[in-house]
């Protein structure tokens, strides 16, 4: 058995935790991870768009996975983090409440998300693990990151 037979039907995943929830990217959709700094705020942002952070390098939009889910913001600690991910060619930071494990999850162990998250809540949801005790949310990046739909209600209102 080659080793690739053995990976197959399970992905690698970056945990993380918004509001008490843990969630999960695939880890070949982020780039790297570092503590929250000064974040740069920008004029006539989106209201969940922090700003602009320079990392490694480049100037990064940073958005605020809280405010982007609809939960209330809180102030960024030592345990915040910044996940830079990569969405075609642009880098994205997305700010967390804390990250720090990445897992092997079976693809046997995701179920799609249940009806009742289908609304705007769900939207951002393409599965549920369930690990052991623990749940948890597989995140669809490009939703995610799919800002026309905000941009739109904005402009209406």
């Amino acid at each position: 058995m080659t080793s690739s037979q053995t990976l197959k039907g399970i992905g690698s995943y970056i945990l993380f935790a918004v509001a008490g929830t843990t969630y999960a990217l695939p880890s070949g959709e982020v780039r790297h991870m570092e503590m929250v700094e000064d974040i740069t705020r920008v004029p006539n942002a989106p209201s969940f768009v922090d700003g602009v952070v320079f990392s490694r390098g480049q100037v990064v939009p940073v958005v605020n996975l809280r405010a982007r889910f609809g939960f209330e913001r809180s102030p960024n600690d030592l345990r915040s983090r910044l996940i830079v991910v990569q969405s075609g060619a642009r880098l994205i930071g997305l700010v967390v409440d804390s990250a720090r494990e990445f897992v092997n999850i079976p693809a046997d162990a995701i179920q799609p998300p249940h009806e009742a998250l289908a609304g705007m809540s769900g939207r951002y949801v393409n599965g549920v693990a369930s690990i052991g005790d623990r749940l948890i949310l597989t995140l669809d990046l490009p939703s995610i990151l799919n800002f026309a739909d905000t941009l739109s209600m904005d402009l209406s209102s």
